[in-house]
């Protein structure tokens, strides 16, 4: 096992590059198996989540080539197992969205039981009413799932409540299924439209991405070959704009999109960071005075619910009492109690609100990362705090950045990764 080792006080310098969005290539990695044409995708996060995406692909039969560091070929020709291996399938929540191009090319999918961040409940009803909308039949046993369709057909389904997997799984289902499929109520964030706009160049006819409404019409087959560069990670951007503002630091975060973010830096502005946004950098200076700044969570284009824990430790350090709610996960806010281990001043009110009172003092404690969100805020954390933190369970982190400790260690962080 492996765990970091961080010794905190030293403001982030330099300059540090966005990597491809995890949240991005998974869903075009599963969408290459709509198509019997090789598929070629660059600028593809090098992080577990996407190892073992990669290693469910294989195991159906598709050829999967790396020839390079982030820029996979895949050919999905001849598909000759409709099983996700269990034991990599439970690790990865996105898995499910490998259902829908299985459907359509084998009429058939056998899956377990999605795995993923313990982060609160994440129903599975959304996507099995969705599959069942198209003419799926499903039969569910303590493993996992069995679905079975001869043909899918074009559907209107409405989305009981926002879910942008949900939304991308059922996208996925509908570009083969026959006839127009209209979604409603569907989620909007950036990687949406960009799976769609892929997709469209592949030959399907997808109307709508980004809005509240999406249509397909359905193809017989995928006709052209796909070749894509994965979008700048949103979430990764925001994290480093917010881990260099609380260490003030000055780093300039580069190949990113600050137009996914408008939220957060209307937020930050409020909290007194001083910073500067270009078309794809985002440059963090010294700040002086934090001002505590309460925030709410919403879907996109709202404050985005990934970047709720690094905020969380970013209003440890401001003047104030914040109220940091969280409306999209319960259970999410529990990482604040490993904070009051380190010295935070946070009280929860319920599983959705906790009041964070700051200016506090960090000091270094053993803890552990519980997922990818608040194992990346408790590095953050650990940057502040005065003297060592260890943190286990790093692979939760590793499952969303890439070597964090050595991308951090180029802006003068002291981390390091160590087996024990």
């Amino acid at each position: 096992m492996e765990k970091f080792v961080i010794r905190g006080g030293r403001p982030l310098k330099g300059t540090i590059k966005v990597k491809g969005a995890k949240n991005a290539a998974l869903k075009v990695l599963a969408a290459s198996l709509l198509s019997d044409e090789e598929w070629t995708i660059s600028n593809v996060p090098q992080i577990e989540d996407i190892f073992c995406l990669i290693e469910l692909i294989k195991g159906i039969g598709a050829e999967v080539k790396n020839d390079s560091d982030g820029v996979y070929r895949i050919k999905a020709e001849n598909i000759k197992d409709i099983h996700l291996e269990p034991s990599i399938a439970q690790k990865l929540k996105g898995s499910i969205v490998m259902a829908g191009p299985l459907l359509a090319r084998k009429g058939e999918a056998v899956f377990p039981h999605p795995g993923g961040c313990v982060i609160g409940q994440r129903p599975r009803d959304i996507f099995l009413d969705g599959f069942k909308a198209f003419g799926v039949k499903i039969k569910e046993n303590r493993n996992g799932y069995h679905l079975f369709a001869k043909k899918l057909k074009g559907t209107k389904f409405v989305f009981p409540k926002i879910s942008v997997t949900a939304t991308e799984t059922l996208m996925l289902t509908a570009v083969l299924a026959q006839g127009k499929t209209i979604l409603k109520n569907a989620a909007c964030e950036p990687e949406i439209p960009a799976l769609a706009d892929f997709l469209n160049k592949c030959g399907t006819k997808i109307k709508g991405a980004g809005t509240h409404t999406i249509e397909i019409e359905g193809s017989k087959k995928l006709l052209k070959k796909g070749a894509i560069k994965i979008m700048p990670d949103r979430l990764e951007a925001g994290t480093f704009a917010i881990m260099a503002a609380v260490t003030n630091g000055q780093v300039k975060i580069i190949n990113c999109d600050p137009s996914h973010l408008e939220v957060l830096w209307v937020i930050l502005e409020k909290v007194g960071v001083n910073f500067k946004l270009g078309k794809d950098y985002v440059l963090i200076k010294p700040s002086r005075g934090l001002k505590a700044v309460s925030v709410k969570t919403h879907e996109y284009p709202g404050f985005a619910t990934d970047l709720q824990a690094p905020f969380t430790i970013l209003m440890t350090q401001a003047n104030g009492a914040s109220l940091i709610h969280e409306t999209i996960f319960e259970g999410r806010l529990f990482y604040t109690d490993i904070l009051n281990q380190m010295g935070a001043n946070i009280i929860m009110a319920d599983p959705h609100r906790v009041l964070v009172n700051g200016p506090s003092k960090l000091y270094g404690r053993k803890i552990t990362s519980p997922d990818i969100r608040a194992g990346i805020a408790l590095v953050i954390a650990g940057l502040v705090a005065q003297g060592k933190t260890e943190i286990e369970n790093i692979y939760q982190i590793d499952r969303g950045h890439e070597r964090i400790e050595k991308r951090l260690q180029k802006l003068g962080a002291e981390i390091k990764r160590v087996s024990y």
